[in-house]
């Protein structure tokens, strides 16, 4: 790989040698309080290999992103392949010549699409025809041995592969800029190597082509032809490696970058030394594990795995994401069971259910895990008593680990302000404040800088050496490994070789630990899926720019039918969406239906009879004989009875007949029935209330014409009849309001989601770097939801009418067209909510909350919009579903047609461009 990249370094600098592809000028980049870049200018030519070089969170990442366009630029200007990138047209225009590789292991790629599938996505935004696309498929998986995988999800490839069809998307348009942040972390050294031969052949085939890269394998940026060193923001120096290495008098560019560090950062360094391990024939085994075996259905993580680690011993665990690092050491905590085998910690067998195992154990993870709410002191303290310690122990041990990690200076700090060596080493001293025998340290020293790794190693190594803990360590970096008493090399979920480092390199006699590493790999078959095929010879650089079609940047119907495509594919994929969309309309129909009713029938009441005479028995037998309305209880004896029975619900109305009620009837006296009715539900009490009085009417004018032998007349008399709805029930009300309710809260949910999703997985970069406008993305992202909401529709009709036996007698056309137009609005719904949310969480919150609400409140569903004064009827005549549950109800109930509903109908085809529009202007096409 280094012969190839300097072959390409001499023959690029022929091309040009003054030629700046990127030129940055006094940029500055901030995130909230935190500063990532500061005030940088940097030059950086063209047609050549750069590194960007340092630990995370010197600013790397960030000043990719703006070179790539996909972050707005705060302060200062940056200038990329000859325009500014902050300028919309030049970016727009530029695009098709830049392609971005975000950091992290496939993180632009859809996991549920296979290979084949998200090619062609990409393919598809940057213009490609299907022939197109097919050659360029071939091509790129064939050249990086990824041919016989296309149909494989995204999601089960090993990290290497991931990467590999991450680059693949990258390079689908034939950029003049390539920008990979990152590339190679978490892959296995072969996939590692592989990769870099990948980038050294497509250069060869295109020496127009720059490239920028950001790594923190110091091994890598060795054979890249200029690097830029960054550190807190700001540059430390840049130049060709061997320019760096002969500047600062080093033989490493590790050791070469801790030179380049600020004064301040590197006063009083040393470097590491490792006294040798005393290990001797009494020197106790502290961990053992025999034909360590976990499987997941199919898919065996672990298989058979054979190790034995001594007392005081540093061992290290080496291999690629996804090989069976973590879920082995998950195994030996007893976090997961065993499938099959052994595992012993000091000679006591591995209990997933005892979870005394685990107060031996100290365990830190990748990522920082800790309370950033609490001080570094309090993390401690809590810690501390998390784990059992006596209490009157903890502030000396306390106090211990704060003076030996060198966190005294920062007891009273939150972690969120602490530089990440500072945070490393709070890690590292909460996980041994319980003093445990063995620590299990999961990738520790990740993103690091090189001082304050090897200040984290040397409490590692006085852990080990004075206080005899056994610590079981991975790491992606060799030099790392090669400090490590003993190493297991992992692949696939198999051990590969397990030895000192010095003995694995020499028993492949290898150069480096690296390249014995690779050589396991290949006689393990790891090679086998990355067959090396050259790529056809490239045209001429003229012949290629006139391949190159401009591309539209206010509307490609191509664009948006590929995001349309992908979205459905991978909602297809997704069952649980379906589901929840037409399952969960459903089974809220049949709740709602049936739950949300104003009718009052089957009413328990009793009688308090202090009369007990025939004409009150009569009263009685009156309300009785309506068993649709009331249902008679046992008499109440008295009110202390009443209260009680109406207190658990047993009754809902009493009445109270009072003494000599027949005798002051007879007489024409007046007479007071007392009426006791449960007020917790003031609506269906006045209901009960209004029934009473009717019933009561009814009985007086019974009486009368017993009495008199005819019944009172009026000079007029009111007839009432109810049209539309003749039993005045609940049913065919609320059904037909029930449908929009649906139809505005489930899809507006599953639209948004299907956007905020993207923002937390980290493929939104899509949207940012590539072609494709806000409008054909979100539009692509709606059609999918919007079809799904219509069979949901459809599917509430069909239990309208047969369960709920609530006919359509209108124009069922009318109602189509009209659900079409509702179901576009609560998915533009969900998209403005996406625009302005970030996470799951909060979105779901919103979306819920801001559709129902006003839905529920203001549309009319229970009272009347007329009915509503101030804020509130203002929304109900603008809210979309006022309209639909007018449509709604008017087609169900009242038979109207279009011409009728010609209104409401106007009102959802003018909500549709507004909402859309809002969405569309609220989407940012950069982050920031």
């Amino acid at each position: 790989m280094s012969d190839q990249m300097s072959s390409l370094s001499a023959s690029s600098a022929q091309l040009n040698d003054d030629k700046r592809v990127v030129k940055i000028e006094n940029v500055s980049l901030h995130y909230k309080k935190v500063q990532a870049l500061n005030n940088i200018s940097l030059a950086i030519p063209a047609y050549q290999m750069v590194g960007l070089i340092g630990p995370d969170g010197v600013g790397k990442s960030s000043l990719l992103s703006l070179i790539a366009g996909a972050h707005i630029i705060q302060n200062g200007t940056v200038y990329v392949l000859d325009g500014n990138i902050n300028d919309k047209k030049h970016r727009n225009s530029v695009c098709t010549r830049i392609a971005y590789m975000p950091q992290g292991l496939g993180k632009n790629l859809y996991p549920t699409l296979s290979v084949e599938e998200n090619l062609q996505f990409f393919a598809r935004l940057f213009g490609h025809d299907a022939a197109e696309r097919r050659r360029r498929i071939d091509e790129l998986t064939k050249s990086t041995g990824l041919y016989p995988f296309l149909s494989r999800p995204a999601g089960r490839l090993s990290g290497g592969m991931k990467q590999k069809v991450s680059l693949c998307s990258a390079l689908i348009h034939d950029p003049d800029l390539l920008i990979l942040d990152e590339p190679t972390t978490g892959v296995d050294p072969l996939s590692r190597s592989q990769f870099w031969d990948l980038i050294a052949n497509i250069r060869k085939q295109r020496p127009q082509m720059s490239v920028i890269v950001a790594t923190a394998y110091m091994d890598e940026a060795q054979n890249f032809d200029w690097l830029v060193a960054m550190y807190n923001g700001k540059i430390l120096e840049t130049g060709t490696p061997q320019s760096l290495l002969t500047k600062t008098n080093k033989n490493t560019l590790d050791d070469a970058f801790i030179q380049l560090m600020p004064e301040s950062a590197r006063a009083g360094y040393m470097p590491v030394e490792i006294p040798p391990l005393a290990i001797t024939s009494q020197t106790p085994i502290a961990i053992e594990a025999k034909g360590l075996t976990k499987q997941f259905g199919d898919f065996i993580a672990v298989d058979h795995v054979n190790f034995s680690i001594q007392e005081g011993e540093i061992f290290g665990f080496l291999g690629s994401n996804g090989c069976g690092k973590s879920t082995t050491m998950k195994m030996l905590t007893g976090l997961l069971p065993l499938s099959e085998g052994e595992a012993w910690l000091f000679g006591k067998a591995v209990d997933a259910s005892n979870i005394n195992i685990r107060r031996h154990l100290g365990y830190m993870s990748q990522a920082f895990s800790l309370y950033s709410e609490l001080t570094v002191e309090q993390n401690l303290v809590l810690h501390a008593r998390l784990f059992g310690m006596n209490e009157k122990q903890i502030p000396t041990r306390v106090e211990t680990l704060l003076t030996r990690f060198g966190l005294v200076e920062h007891r009273q700090s939150l972690p969120d302000s602490l530089p990440l060596g500072v945070k490393q080493r709070l890690s590292l001293s909460v996980a041994v404040v319980h003093d445990p025998q063995i620590l299990i340290l999961d990738e520790p020293t990740s993103g690091v800088d090189p001082i304050a790794r090897d200040d984290f190693w040397r409490l590692i190594i006085e852990l080990s050496r004075k206080d005899k803990v056994t610590v079981f360590i991975t790491t992606h970096f060799m030099n790392e490994a090669a400090r490590c008493d003993r190493i297991s090399l992992m692949h696939a979920g198999k051990v590969l070789a397990s030895d000192t480092p010095d003995n694995i390199i020499a028993q492949k006699q290898a150069k480096t630990l690296e390249d014995a590493f690779i050589q396991y790999l290949i006689e393990a078959g790891a090679d086998k899926a990355s067959p090396k095929t050259e790529r056809e010879p490239a045209p001429p650089i003229a012949t290629l720019q006139q391949t190159i079609k401009p591309h539209n940047s206010v509307f490609s119907l191509s664009r948006m039918v590929g995001c349309l495509w992908r979205e459905t594919l991978e909602l297809s994929r997704d069952p649980l969406r379906a589901v929840l969309a037409l399952l969960g309309s459903a089974i809220l129909m049949l709740v709602m239906g049936y739950g949300i009713t104003m009718d009052v029938e089957d009413l328990n009441f009793a009688v308090l009879d202090r009369d007990q005479s025939s004409l009150s028995h009569n009263y009685t037998l009156n309300l009785t004989g309506s068993p649709r309305y009331f249902i008679e209880q046992p008499p109440i004896t008295d009110y202390n009875d009443m209260d009680i029975r109406m207190r658990s619900g047993e009754i809902s109305l009493a009445i109270e007949i009072p003494p000599n009620f027949e005798r002051d009837i007879k007489r024409g006296n007046n007479v007071s029935i007392a009426i006791w009715i449960d007020g917790s539900m003031p609506m269906r009490a006045d209901t009960i209330k209004g029934y009473i009085q009717g019933m009561h009417l009814q009985w007086l004018s019974e009486k009368v014409k017993e009495s008199i032998g005819t019944t009172s007349t009026s000079l007029a008399n009111i007839e009432t009849r109810y049209r539309y709805n003749p039993d005045v029930k609940s049913l065919p009300s609320m059904v037909p309001a029930v449908i929009p309710i649906l139809l505005l809260m489930i899809p507006s949910m599953l639209a948004a989601l299907s956007v905020v999703r993207e923002k937390e997985m980290g493929s939104i970069i899509n949207l940012y770097v590539t072609p494709v406008t806000r409008t054909e993305f979100l539009l692509g992202k709606q059609v999918p939801y919007i079809m799904l909401s219509m069979t949901s529709f459809l599917l509430l009709l069909f239990m309208a009418v047969t369960i709920f036996a609530v006919p359509i007698k209108g124009s069922f056309i009318t109602l189509c067209i009209a659900a079409l137009a509702y179901c576009i609005i609560s998915t533009g719904i969900g998209l403005f909510a996406s625009t302005i949310t970030k996470s799951q969480v909060a979105v779901i919150f919103l979306t819920c909350v801001g559709t129902m609400l006003p839905a529920i409140q203001f549309s009319g569903l229970i009272n009347p919009v007329s009915s509503l004064e101030g804020a509130g009827r203002y929304i109900g005549d603008i809210y979309p579903t006022t309209h639909m549950l007018i449509i709604s109800r008017g087609v169900f109930n009242k038979a109207l047609e279009f011409m009728d509903l010609h209104a409401s109908m106007l009102s959802l085809f003018i909500t549709i461009p507004i909402v859309l529009g809002v969405s569309i202007l609220l989407l940012k096409k950069q982050e920031g």
